[in-house]
């Protein structure tokens, strides 16, 4: 398809702080024992695109990725990891490497999403429509609890998740309208234009920005070029696209012009998962109408452009691991209703047990369970829905539910760990109970101690 395919990977996040580390950043983070880009990588290749950028941030994050790459697709992907500074952004980030880009046609994806949706039926709808840009957008997923009621550290905020307002031409296939974060509470405003053009717009909350998008490259050079202060892709350059369709503000000539005032209102509706308005009259000439002829009848309008949606069938699977929270329900469903994205072979038992793992006398692993290669537990111990990385060593008499367990970790005898993420080369000592707890890498916690809902990690040197 002549696409180019550029992967924002990220670098180490402030916001998955104590999971991530200089050894283990964004990309690394293990799911079902498997590096989250590596879910990434397999998506593009089954879609026979093995010619990538993988853009890190920070020059270590980018070292670790990049050594992990060559070693796991070796003659299987051509990829060039490209470092680019701390905190940029996707919009910064794609800045930075764009004298890289030489394709008619740009296929950007988050390095963190883990989903089964082809990324060649988003760039075919992508050309099949001449579109400067095309989102993949899918039904918003809704965490799931463990039986302890959430999924590691303290619930501090507690507050409604923020969901996306977009707004869809009748045949949802076109994006007429973006709002995102904070605006999402605030009275929405919609320009006059839109309404006339299309008669009909649909509003939905209940759908994801997957973060993988195909753009015109010389459209989103442009772009990058003229608005230096954009730094998002979807809170910057996504709505500016959409907002400007109408409007010769993108042109060949480079000089963006003022914008049209947005003065029809639509109140916004908070945690609705799905509301329908009509905003004009439904006779008004329906988008390809308008494209086809341009407003009122005329000729058709002068250097507009087009931005599409590809929305996922409710059936696809699609999440991102942008979150602590995010990161145990991926966990949870790659090894429960969404295996097959695993990339292994469950058992009779539907669990996976490396043939190398050694479980002592009356040692139970249930279903949906992962234990790595070489871990071994003691005698009288259970796991339910728990991952369980490399090379972990567990006592007698320990209980694992809802976990995930990384690698080179040791539990001693008698421990309870429930609802928790351990990170790698920890130590329980004996008798240790933990409940919605994270635990950062090498922590060391003492015998005895029972924890609930706290984030645990050791101080970085200064």
């Amino acid at each position: 398809m002549d696409f180019q395919v550029v992967v924002l990977a990220g670098g180490t996040s402030k916001h998955l702080v104590p999971i991530v580390s200089k050894e283990v950043p964004n990309p690394l983070l293990p799911v079902a024992n498997r590096p989250v880009l590596s879910y990434v990588l397999e998506l593009l290749e089954a879609s026979n695109l093995k010619d990538l950028i993988v853009v890190v941030e920070g020059q270590d994050a980018a070292a670790a990725v990049g050594g992990w790459i060559s070693s796991a697709y070796v003659d299987r992907l051509h990829v060039e990891v490209a470092a680019v500074p701390e905190d940029v952004g996707t919009a910064g980030a794609l800045r930075a490497i764009a004298h890289h880009l030489t394709a008619d046609d740009i296929l950007v994806v988050s390095g963190d999403l883990v989903c089964d949706v082809p990324p060649g039926a988003v760039a075919a709808a992508h050309r099949r429509h001449d579109a400067v840009v095309t989102s993949l957008l899918c039904a918003a997923p809704t965490s799931g609890l463990s039986e302890t009621g959430s999924s590691g550290g303290k619930d501090k905020a507690k507050k409604p998740k923020r969901c996306n307002i977009i707004g869809l031409d009748p045949t949802r296939q076109f994006l007429l309208f973006v709002a995102t974060g904070s605006e999402v509470e605030k009275d929405i405003r919609v320009q006059k234009s839109i309404l006339r053009a299309f008669g009909q717009m649909e509003i939905r909350a209940d759908l994801m920005d997957a973060h993988l998008y195909a753009f015109k490259r010389s459209v989103l050079q442009e772009v990058l070029d003229q608005k230096e202060t954009f730094q998002s892709i979807k809170k910057d350059l996504l709505p500016y696209l959409v907002r400007s369709q109408l409007r010769s503000e993108v042109s060949s000539n480079g000089a963006p012009q003022a914008e049209e005032n947005w003065n029809e209102k639509v109140a916004s509706q908070n945690n609705q998962s799905f509301f329908s308005q009509h905003l004009a009259n439904a006779t008004k000439p329906s988008f390809q109408e308008f494209y086809a002829s341009g407003p009122n009848g005329s000729a058709p309008a002068s250097r507009t452009h087009k931005c599409c949606a590809y929305i996922a069938e409710n059936s696809k699977y699609c999440a991102r691991l942008n979150s602590l929270q995010a990161f145990s329900d991926i966990n949870r469903d790659v090894i429960g209703e969404a295996s097959h994205l695993s990339g292994y072979s469950f058992s009779v038992h539907n669990n996976i047990i490396h043939p190398s793992a050694e479980l002592g006398s009356k040692t139970t692993v249930g279903p949906q369970c992962m234990l790595g290669e070489g871990s071994q537990l003691g005698d009288k111990c259970s796991v339910k829905r728990s991952v369980i990385g490399r090379h972990c060593r567990i006592g007698s008499n320990v209980k694992i539910v809802n976990s995930v367990v990384m690698n080179h970790v040791t539990i001693g005898d008698g421990c309870s760990v429930q609802g928790s993420v351990i990170c790698s080369n920890v130590q329980l000592q004996e008798r240790v109970v933990l409940k919605d707890c994270l635990v950062g890498a090498a922590y060391v916690v003492t015998a005895g101690n029972e924890i609930k809902g706290e984030s645990l990690a050791r101080k970085e040197k200064s």
